[in-house]
């Protein structure tokens, strides 16, 4: 369920200040850092290892090449080829990493915004 977008809230970190919604997405992506996947996680209970910022780089890159946010079908082929999978290995890959799923967690960690509606994978 999407939360209300014009509920916000301005968190601080270490380094920065970030705006996110209620639900805890940030609401303007370019405003990402490893911090605040970091704090993201902390709330997800997911402690990011090499393979979450392998994803988190892919879809980082994929919002600047293509302006919207990648859905679940391109990450579980980016995991298929980085780690040289089959694609129903990558999918449970996939939701090993994020096991409550890619949008609740993967999207919020890698700073997209909250999507409106979206299958998670």
């Amino acid at each position: 369920m999407r939360t209300r977008p014009d509920v916000t809230e301005i968190v601080q970190l270490e380094h920065s200040s970030v705006e996110i919604d209620e639900a805890g997405y940030l609401v303007d992506p370019s405003g990402w850092t490893r911090e605040f996947a970091l704090m993201a996680g902390r709330a997800e209970r997911i402690v990011p290892d090499e393979l979450h910022w392998r994803v988190f780089d892919f879809m980082r890159a994929y919002l600047d090449d293509h302006g919207v946010a990648a859905d679940a079908r391109h990450v579980i082929a980016f995991l298929s080829d980085a780690l040289g999978l089959e694609k129903p290995a990558a999918k449970r890959k996939l939701f090993e990493l994020f096991p409550e799923g890619y949008v609740k967690q993967a999207c919020k960690m890698a700073g997209m915004r909250q999507p409106r509606a979206w299958s998670t994978g």
